[in-house]
């Protein structure tokens, strides 16, 4: 979420179109939300753990460091930093890197729901998340509509449009 964040909200500077602008900035507002809301998960689910219990689910090393502090990382281990996100500078590619991020995460949250089975209080949160996952793909694929419209629509992908000109 934090990635989804700082990408949206980086892009949101160099995209051509207003309508598309907005579209980042609101969604980029709204991840930084979705990255508090499962940081609380994360810390609700940790804070109570026993040594016996952070020994016995491998949460060792992530508690030599950390103890139970909040430290984004990927699942595997990886922590988080800028090289998550992509900017790059051109409508075309940023959008639909903001549609293929999305895809993701609505799957990491369908791996996280079938892991979460039992726990209503992890489920309900990671369901909305889900589909605001859904919603935010839509958006994406409304923006990339809207974009492509207003360049030339033979050649739309052929020139970035904040530095090339189209020559008729």
């Amino acid at each position: 979420e934090i990635g989804a964040s700082m990408r949206y909200l980086s892009q949101r500077f160099t995209m051509p179109n207003r309508m598309a602008t907005a579209v980042l900035n609101d969604i980029g507002t709204e991840e930084l939300s979705h990255l508090e809301m499962v940081s609380t998960i994360v810390h609700q689910l940790t804070r109570d753990l026993s040594m016996e219990e952070i020994e016995k689910s491998g949460f060792g090393p992530y508690y030599i460091d950390h103890t139970v502090g909040i430290w984004p990382q990927a699942a595997g281990g990886i922590p988080f930093n800028a090289c998550e996100f992509q900017s790059k500078g051109d409508a075309i590619t940023d959008i639909t890197e903001d549609m293929a991020a999305e895809q993701k995460a609505r799957t990491t949250y369908d791996n996280l729901i079938r892991l979460s089975k039992d726990d209503p209080d992890v489920l309900d949160p990671l369901r909305f998340l889900r589909e605001r996952e859904i919603v935010h793909f839509q958006r994406f694929g409304e923006a990339l509509r809207i974009v492509q419209d207003k360049l030339d629509s033979k050649n739309f992908y052929a020139f970035n449009p904040e530095f090339d000109k189209c020559k008729s």
